[in-house]
C-alpha cells in the first residue's frame, strides 16, 4: 500500500439569518415578533385599503407571508382586527380582474 493520506472532513457551522427581498431587489432582514408584524400589516391594510402586494412591498416581506400573517396568525389573538383586514382583502380580491384590465390597457396605450 502507498502513503495515501486520509481525507479530512471539515465542518463549517454557519448561523441562519433569515433574509427577505422586496420588489425593488433590496434584501431586508425580517425583524421583530410575528404577531406584532401581523398586527402592523392588518393596520396598514385597513388604514390604506392596501392590496396584499402593496403591504408586502411596504413591509419588505413576500405576499405569502402577508397571507399567512393575516389568515392564520392574526385570528388566533385579534379577531376584530382580522375581520376588518379580511373584509378589505376580500374586496380587493373581487376587484383584481378590473385592476388587471386597467393595467393591460395602460400598458398597450404606452401610459406605463
Amino acid at each position: 500500500m502507498g502513503d495515501k493520506e486520509k481525507p479530512t472532513l471539515h465542518i463549517l457551522v454557519i448561523p441562519f439569518i433569515y433574509l427577505s427581498q422586496n420588489a425593488k431587489g433590496r434584501v431586508l432582514r425580517v425583524k421583530g415578533n410575528m404577531e406584532d408584524r401581523a398586527v402592523q400589516l392588518a393596520q396598514y391594510i385597513i388604514e390604506n385599503r392596501a392590496t396584499v402586494r402593496a403591504a408586502a412591498e411596504q413591509f419588505g416581506v413576500s405576499k405569502s407571508t402577508v397571507h399567512k400573517d393575516i389568515q392564520e396568525r392574526l385570528p388566533a389573538f385579534n379577531q376584530s382586527l382580522y375581520r376588518q383586514a379580511k373584509a378589505i382583502l376580500d374586496e380587493n380580491k373581487a376587484q383584481r380582474h378590473i385592476r388587471g384590465g386597467i393595467a393591460t390597457r395602460k400598458k398597450y396605450k404606452g401610459e406605463v
